[in-house]
């Protein structure tokens, strides 16, 4: 879990100037119909990282757990982060990500097969998969939408 950890962390360490780099104006600017704008989608990772955040700690606790999935379409409107200072946003992405980091290097090895089973919005299961298999599938996802901003 430690090279997981580290991954998160070089994330951060690579994504934030990046982030920072971007105006407020630009960050809101919309980039098609029915798109988010990149404000959003990193508000969408805010709360994929509050989500995930449950998911890596209860984890811990059982040999196996289903977690309530989230409609992120619905989140990300209930939250307006496009009306959200962009400084603060990026902020709160940061603690969150530093802290998973914390969480996920400290998962111990018997805790690492856990089964996790993470409900859809409409409430049907998705797969059966490990903690560790869930910590990777985080990271994959993260990646996924930086690229997109």
């Amino acid at each position: 879990m430690e090279a997981l950890a580290e991954r998160i962390r070089m994330i951060i360490v690579r994504e934030e100037p990046r982030l920072r780099a971007i105006t407020p104006a630009a960050a809101v600017a919309p980039r098609a119909s029915g798109k988010w704008c990149i404000a959003q989608i990193l508000g969408h990772l805010v709360d994929s990282a509050a989500n995930n955040h449950q998911r890596f700690v209860r984890g811990q606790l059982v040999d196996r757990l289903t977690f309530p999935g989230y409609a992120q379409n619905e989140w990300v409107s209930v939250q307006d982060y496009a009306r959200e200072p962009w400084g603060d946003l990026i902020g709160l992405w940061v603690a969150l990500n530093q802290h998973l980091a914390h969480v996920v290097e400290g998962i111990p090895a018997a805790a690492r097969t856990h089964g996790c089973i993470i409900l859809a919005a409409d409430g049907t299961p998705g797969p059966s998969m490990s903690l560790e298999a869930l910590v990777a599938d985080y990271l994959r996802h993260m990646e996924h939408h930086l690229t997109q901003i």
